[in-house]
């Protein structure tokens, strides 16, 4: 009997969903403006970490050593680094090597050039290069390196200067773009779903709506609950799939003509390089999405407004 009965719910969800041609049609467009809505949202969300992953890594704390400073020393200083949670890389750059950045950054300056080689020496001392796995480590580490940890065996620093009290304020700063970024990117998504979700639930609201003389002669003949809101579900659920893989065949030529634009404004993040690579996980956030949103929105208008 059960087998029997779900056959019928299909059988019926299939038919209503072909029988009223305008409705359907409607109904697929608005489901299909919801789940863009989410792709989007699903998009924004990989612009934004890969935006904020980017200025991650810009942000870094230089520890310069004096320039009597032996190298071995530095060395320590920077495996003691390299052991801590909080860092992610520590790089070395000697005395000769921070001399031949800085020539080359001032080739066209030839008044640094001749200064330096009236000098006779090099006035540069050795540099760390530290990268943290947070922005909002950086303060540990500074606080790390201001201790006796870099004091040498003659019991003196050898640090010149930390840059991190220069930067704090830029590093600070990106600390509560990426919360307040994370904190509305979260509050907007349920925001527009919510918002996305209504106007499909309306939408399918009229579709029941227009069956209510249906869903009257059904309940005086004694059909179940269950039975009166299965077809409903069926061409909610239908309404979501036809729209869900309508999405995904319009986004990839959309996609595409957004690519270069979101390569050249978004840190060359290139959304149709994107779309592709994650296209089943999208498909599945879509159809899924789709699915739902019919399912549970045919329930909702059926129970709510033809108090069944």
């Amino acid at each position: 009997m059960f087998w029997t009965n779900l056959k019928r719910i299909i059988r019926t969800g299939l038919f209503n969903f072909w029988r009223d041609g305008t409705v359907t049609l409607a109904s697929v467009l608005i489901m299909m403006v919801t789940l863009f809505v989410i792709a989007f949202l699903s998009f924004s969300s990989a612009i934004l970490d890969t935006t904020l992953a980017e200025l991650k890594n810009k942000i870094d704390v230089n520890v310069t050593f004096v320039t009597t400073a032996k190298e071995e020393n530095i060395l320590k200083i920077k495996d003691t680094l390299e052991s801590l949670p909080e860092v992610l890389l520590v790089t070395y750059v000697s005395r000769e090597e921070a001399l031949a950045t800085f020539k080359e950054r001032h080739a066209n300056d030839q008044s640094i050039l001749t200064a330096l080689d009236e000098l006779g020496e090099n006035p540069l001392g050795a540099v760390l290069n530290i990268r943290a796995r947070d922005p909002s480590q950086y303060a540990s580490v500074a606080g790390f390196l201001e201790s006796d940890n870099a004091i040498s065996s003659g019991g003196v620093s050898i640090i010149d200067n930390i840059n991190y009290f220069q930067n704090k304020a830029a590093i600070d700063k990106l600390s509560r773009i990426i919360t307040t970024a994370d904190q509305l990117g979260l509050i907007l998504t349920l925001f527009l779903a919510f918002i996305s979700a209504l106007i499909s639930f309306n939408t399918i609201r009229l579709t029941i709506y227009l069956a209510r003389d249906e869903i009257s002669v059904m309940r005086l003949v004694g059909a179940s609950t269950t039975y009166i809101q299965g077809p409903f579900v069926v061409v909610g659920v239908i309404y979501g799939v036809v729209a869900g893989l309508l999405t995904l065949v319009l986004l990839l030529p959309i996609t595409y003509w957004l690519s270069g634009t979101t390569a050249s404004f978004f840190v060359d993040f290139n959304i149709f390089t994107y779309y592709i690579r994650h296209f089943l996980e999208m498909a599945l956030i879509i159809l899924v999405s789709g699915i739902l949103i019919g399912a549970f929105s045919s329930i909702l208008a059926i129970r709510k407004y033809l108090k069944v």
